[in-house]
């Protein structure tokens, strides 16, 4: 009864927000869950028929004769190399209204509604009402988006960074973010100024060649249809590479959380390669300074050992928009041009590489959008993957460009390097970002390390193990030393061996932002389940396991104490259990036979 009571009082809020605008079009999803009625003042969207969410934008609808109504429901199927799920699928309904000089494209989905408008002229403002009293996350905008997503219960003036989540009733919640951000454009945020308005305000000047704006998209329902939605993505620009044979997502070696400067020194290069050979992981990722190689060899020395050991390799770029400024870490200004980038990326056709880290990118106004666009383009020209760093977060490209396997835009284990932060918060982050980060697109965590970098951790080994596959990415990089994978138990070491990171399914079974987290991803025909505390207390989960079809014999893997380093207790060929007692900061992996 609290929370009807509590939804009742939500939409008298928004209702009285668009008091004296009168009812002018009413479009619902195909199921008819989810509506939204435009009226002179914006657009109400209900749910279940109770409004939740006003979107306000001053809009004048020329008359109902220029509206062109698709009743019918539109179905959407494509394939997706790396991400929620391999094959994906959705369905809307869709309006175009003529108003005064624009029109509004508006799709309503299942799991949400799709908001362009096509410019002819007018370009209104569109703002996100948020009542005082509802919970919402998000994080302060950042240039790199790496913040925390903080609870509140009020708008706060300031500028946020996508996505923001926010639960309008006990068990319904709504995502805001942005997708299909194309040449030309601008990247956009939420503005919040002196009102409970998150306004939509653009980094730069931009304009579309066809003059639509992005796609704002609000994805609708449960936690399970937040995480387990593709929103993003099904409205992004459909895949642009003819041949996508040679784009193999997979687990990568990683220097940098250990030995952050160490991409210079052949020798520990060497041992990263030993460990992906090792691992059965099909790449090793060489970070920044590779240029300046010692230690017996150089980077073309590093690509031969690699290629004797069967490993790819992937290599670090500075995107040339460095704000370290003076002494910036090299490469340099290698891809900043079309002519530079022409020129760096035949050299590595030639020295066998398989793709790029592109890292330090400035904000999202138009100039940068079309320089993340035109390196998409140039490496899917010469077959490089991409993976983005130190920018902006996912806008649905990894569809149009399957080649960028991943982004990070996100605090991730690397934070260890810099401050002791992380220590006492990655837990609760941990369990906010399946809900927050993750939800719209690949997210370069850099996950599972058992041993500490320059600052510790107290999340336990299952906690840890639990994280790639909790946490989803195309080019998964494990981040710890090889001596900490290579002494695990063999059951745990066989389980990362053999870890994918391409899914044909992804479900959540339990969680709430900030506390816990059980997603269960399918590979084939079997399924990996993680889950984590992220609290400081002991938690009893139970997954609602009747969401998977496979039930059998498992594999579990759980902690045998509260602290770190203190190992696994692993079941094999055991029951599915009905419940978990997870120790403080905790986890648990089950595989299915």
């Amino acid at each position: 009864m609290k929370s009807k009571i509590y939804l009742i009082l939500i939409s008298s809020i928004l209702l009285s927000a668009c008091a004296g605008a009168g009812k002018r079009y009413v479009l619902k999803s195909p199921d008819g869950e989810i509506g939204v009625s435009v009226t002179d003042s914006g657009l109400m969207v209900s749910y279940e028929k109770r409004p939740i969410q006003f979107i306000k934008m001053d809009i004048i609808p020329v008359d109902k004769n220029a509206v062109a109504l698709k009743t019918g429901d539109t179905p959407l199927e494509y394939h997706m190399l790396s991400g929620k799920r391999s094959d994906c699928s959705n369905v809307f309904r869709q309006m175009l209204l003529r108003c005064e000089g624009l029109v509004l494209d508006l799709r309503v989905f299942n799991d949400g509604v799709v908001l362009r408008k096509i410019n002819d002229g007018a370009d209104p403002e569109i703002s996100y009402i948020i009542p005082d009293g509802q919970k919402r996350w998000s994080q302060n905008l950042r240039t790199d988006y790496e913040g925390f997503y903080p609870m509140r219960t009020e708008a706060r003036s300031g500028s946020y960074g996508y996505p923001l989540l926010t639960e309008y009733a006990d068990g319904l919640f709504g995502l805001i973010s942005e997708s299909d951000v194309q040449h030309g454009m601008s990247g956009s945020h939420l503005e919040v100024r002196d009102d409970n308005a998150y306004h939509i305000k653009y980094m730069s000047e931009g304009k579309s060649e066809n003059g639509i704006s992005p796609a704002f998209v609000l994805i609708i329902g449960s936690l399970a249809d937040i995480v387990e939605s593709t929103l993003v993505t099904d409205v992004a620009t459909p895949c642009q590479i003819e041949d996508i044979s040679w784009i193999h997502p997979g687990l990568s070696s990683w220097i940098y959380w250990a030995y952050n400067r160490s991409s210079k020194d052949f020798g520990k290069v060497k041992e990263y390669i030993d460990l992906a050979a090792e691992m059965s992981w099909p790449y090793t990722l060489i970070d920044w300074e590779w240029d300046e190689m010692t230690g017996g060899g150089d980077i073309e020395d590093a690509m031969a050992y690699a290629r004797e050991k069967g490993i790819k390799v992937n290599l670090w770029y500075n995107s040339g928009t460095s704000w370290i400024g003076p002494g910036a870490p090299t490469p340099l200004d290698r891809l900043r041009t079309a002519e530079a980038r022409e020129s760096e990326m035949t050299r590595l056709n030639n020295m066998g590489v398989s793709g790029i880290k592109v890292d330090f990118f400035l904000p999202d106004g138009a100039e940068m959008i079309d320089y993340y666009l035109d390196i998409l383009e140039d490496a899917a020209r010469h077959r490089l993957l991409v993976n983005f760093h130190g920018c902006t977060v996912p806008r649905g490209w990894n569809r149009t460009w399957p080649n960028l396997m991943t982004m990070e835009a996100v605090y991730g284990a690397e934070w260890y390097n810099n401050t002791p932060r992380m220590t006492q918060a990655a837990a609760s982050h941990n369990a906010t970002l399946p809900f927050t980060r993750n939800v719209i697109g690949p997210m370069d965590y850099t996950p599972c390390t058992f041993s500490d970098s320059q600052h510790k951790h107290i999340t336990t080994d299952c906690h840890e193990l639990a994280l790639p596959i909790l946490f989803e990415s195309g080019l998964q990089h494990m981040a710890d030393r090889p001596e900490s994978y290579l002494s695990l138990p063999y059951q745990v070491k066989e389980l990362l061996m053999g870890l994918p990171s391409v899914w044909d399914d992804t479900r959540l079974l339990a969680g709430y932002p900030g506390e816990s987290a059980v997603i269960a991803r399918r590979s084939r025909d079997r399924w990996y389940i993680a889950g984590i505390n992220g609290t400081d207390e002991v938690l009893e989960l139970t997954p609602d396991f009747s969401r998977l079809e496979q039930q059998g014999k498992m594999t579990v893997f759980t902690d045998r104490g509260q602290e770190p380093g203190q190992g696994f207790e692993i079941n094999e060929n055991v029951d599915l259990p009905e419940s978990f007692i997870l120790q403080p900061r905790g986890g648990f992996v089950i595989l299915t036979d």
